[in-house]
């Protein structure tokens, strides 16, 4: 059995020999092969290279294509550069979206022309082509329409606007899920096996506004992305309990859950409608810790995990890996799940 078959059988809540394993690992893995974060953004050689020697390394059941949360804002028009080159890419400006005049600003999404888009779908299909066989291949297209239009128009006017002019809030939000639309399915065709999207800020605002503003248009994204096949998989960071019945309701496959969210409070919420993706601390515990401390914390959710009938359950990070994350720790990470 693959680690591929293992991660789509954990999925779909079947037995597996052990459990899949699937850390968020972005950026460790150029600092891990002794890369600059800037080069593993832009070349996508290098990016391609720093993943490949991440799986020799620790054997994940699946890998990360991604790079910031800022690609498809950029692609969009949004003006994106390092803060330094061990750091990644970030906004370098408030908002360039301001009124319903200037939506029409933005272009057709192309996701084969448009800034980074390019680049890494060109390291996604390579990857497909080295790993996918045998490893669980994860394409992030971060954002989802909500937090993609808090880059563009930036966060303290999309705020604003929940109250003040919903009309025009709901226009950037469709013209935002064009371009999701646009790039997760570029990802499907590129062979990735499962579809990742983030909407972080949409935690933010409550869980009112998040079930009349943001989930409907995530239910609008994976209701058109079902087309394709893939697994789809939504991730909120920080404590997102109070959301998950709502999350579910996407139509989303997966929740990838932060390590404040319990995994039994989870699981009340959810049931068996979809899988979990997580949830060890990134920061205190794998960053952090010692690697005895790391090994005790992933049989602890695992036992947890056992206890509470959860079937359809990933091991990961809860969010994603701190670049400086300890080698030691990664693998104590790894070989825990192996010893069950």
């Amino acid at each position: 059995m693959t680690s591929r078959d293992i991660v789509f059988k954990s999925l779909r809540g079947e037995d597996t020999p052990r459990p899949a394993c699937g850390p968020l690992a972005v950026h460790f893995c150029a600092v891990d092969s002794g890369v600059a974060i800037h080069d593993f953004t832009l070349n996508s050689s290098v990016h391609v290279e720093c993943i490949i020697r991440y799986h020799e390394k620790y054997q994940p059941d699946a890998v990360w294509i991604s790079s910031d949360t800022w690609v498809t804002a950029e692609a969009m028009g949004a003006k994106v550069g390092f803060p330094n080159n061990d750091q990644p890419m970030c906004g370098h400006q408030e908002g360039f979206i301001r009124s319903t005049a200037d939506l029409d600003k933005i272009l057709e999404p192309d996701p084969y022309s448009q800034g980074r888009q390019p680049l890494l779908l060109e390291a996604l299909s390579r990857v497909v082509d080295v790993l996918g066989k045998d490893v669980f291949i994860v394409g992030c297209f971060d954002q989802s329409p909500f937090s993609l239009a808090c880059q563009v128009a930036g966060m303290a006017s999309v705020l604003t606007k929940l109250a003040s002019d919903p009309p025009y809030l709901e226009a950037l939000m469709e013209r935002c899920l064009d371009y999701s639309l646009a790039y997760a399915k570029a990802m499907a065709a590129c062979g990735a096996d499962m579809l990742s999207t983030g909407d972080s800020p949409a935690g933010l605002i409550g869980p009112t506004h998040y079930a009349n503003i943001a989930a409907p248009f995530e239910k609008l994204l994976f209701s058109s992305l079902k087309k394709t096949g893939k697994i789809l998989s939504l991730h909120i960071c920080g404590d997102s309990t109070a959301l998950l019945k709502d999350m579910v309701s996407t139509g989303a496959d997966v929740l990838e859950i932060d390590h404040q969210v319990s995994i039994n409070k989870a699981w009340e919420k959810v049931d068996d409608r979809v899988a979990l993706w997580g949830n060890i601390d990134p920061v205190s515990v794998l960053l952090q810790s010692s690697s005895q401390k790391v090994s005790s914390s992933v049989r602890g959710l695992i036992s947890e995990v056992k206890d509470y009938g959860c079937r359809k359950f990933i091991l990961s990070s809860g969010c994603t890996l701190a670049p400086a994350t300890p080698s030691e720790n990664l693998h104590a990470f790894m070989q825990e799940s192996r010893n069950w």
